[in-house]
């Protein structure tokens, strides 16, 4: 029996699809794994070209979009490997990423996910780990601690200052693809379907820690990723994809840690992309073009501020 299911959630990315499963082929012949792949109602003929291509791979028609989660949960209800990972169809495998993250799951016992280096098109390593959302967090992100202190950026894994090439122990992984180890999938009861896209990854990997287990980032599993390859076009670029995923983080807070606390960190995220506007205003006067990109970058933290300020109790409910 193959160890690990891996569930692609597909969602009009034909091409890009096709190169995944063509990555994955030689793990599913070798046995290590079998490829799953559910379509979310794609109007690109994915799912024919997974059909007609990769017979080899399971193929599921959604008649709706389920979202990632949800989609996941399928594959996982219908498979009972060791391990389980949740997959976005804009991939490509390195040949050994798959074997490398199961290895790195059996030396390390006390990991309930283990998660690969993710390369982008640019050759650059992709932030993928990132600290639980908090009080503490806003407060030493919004500190000057960062600016002249290694362990304060380490700590708030801000790129260029975590240490991208070492194996090591993170608070939780991007679920871009994301190897879940089936017993502490199962305690922890899978994807939490309330998180329809974004923050599912974070939630898992909160319910994770709570429940003893760890998330160990393997960085000499190398799988490159386009990123955003299907939410680009859906929610109308970067900016919509940020504002999706800004939104989701706050409706994960409420219902994890309550309304009090986000809207205490909100408070503190927002005084400081406030300020950090009003300066760069001014200097940007003095050289456009040097400031330009740090002001669109305060500007859009003070919009995903306000956000979580204006959440309501509704948010606990939300889907």
């Amino acid at each position: 029996m193959p160890a690990l299911a891996i569930a692609i959630v597909s969602y009009n990315t034909r091409g890009l699809l096709d190169e995944c499963l063509r990555s994955l082929r030689a793990d599913a012949d070798a046995g290590r794994a079998e490829v799953w792949v559910v379509d979310n109602k794609s109007p690109d003929d994915s799912a024919d070209m997974v059909e007609r291509e990769h017979p080899w791979a399971t193929l599921i028609r959604s008649d709706v979009n389920l979202g990632y989660g949800p989609a996941v949960n399928v594959v996982a209800s219908r498979t009972d490997t060791a391990w389980i990972a949740c997959a976005n169809s804009d991939l490509a495998f390195t040949p050994d990423a798959v074997a490398t993250l199961l290895a790195a799951g059996e030396a390390h016992p006390e990991a309930g996910a283990i998660a690969p280096r993710l390369v982008l098109p640019d050759g650059s390593t992709q932030q993928s780990v990132q600290p639980f959302p908090s009080v503490a967090t806003a407060l030493l992100a919004a500190s000057r601690a960062p600016s002249f202190s290694a362990r304060a950026r380490s700590r708030l894994y801000l790129p260029g200052a975590w240490e991208e090439d070492a194996p090591q122990e993170v608070p939780w992984a991007t679920g871009a693809f994301l190897v879940v180890r089936r017993t502490a999938w199962d305690e922890v009861g899978g994807f939490d379907e309330a998180q329809w896209m974004y923050a599912e990854d974070l939630d898992l990997g909160w319910r994770l820690a709570k429940a003893g287990w760890t998330t160990r980032y393997e960085p000499s599993a190398v799988v490159h990723h386009h990123e955003s390859a299907a939410s680009k076009p859906a929610f109308g670029g970067q900016a919509g994809v940020v504002d999706k995923w800004v939104r989701a983080n706050h409706a994960w807070m409420v219902r994890r840690q309550g309304l009090v606390r986000t809207w205490t960190a909100s408070g503190i995220a927002a005084t400081d992309a406030g300020v950090r506007v009003l300066a760069l205003r001014a200097l940007a006067r003095r050289d456009s073009e040097r400031f330009a990109e740090k002001l669109d970058w305060a500007r859009r933290d003070l919009k995903g501020a306000r956000s979580g300020l204006r959440s309501r109790s509704k948010l606990l409910e939300a889907k």
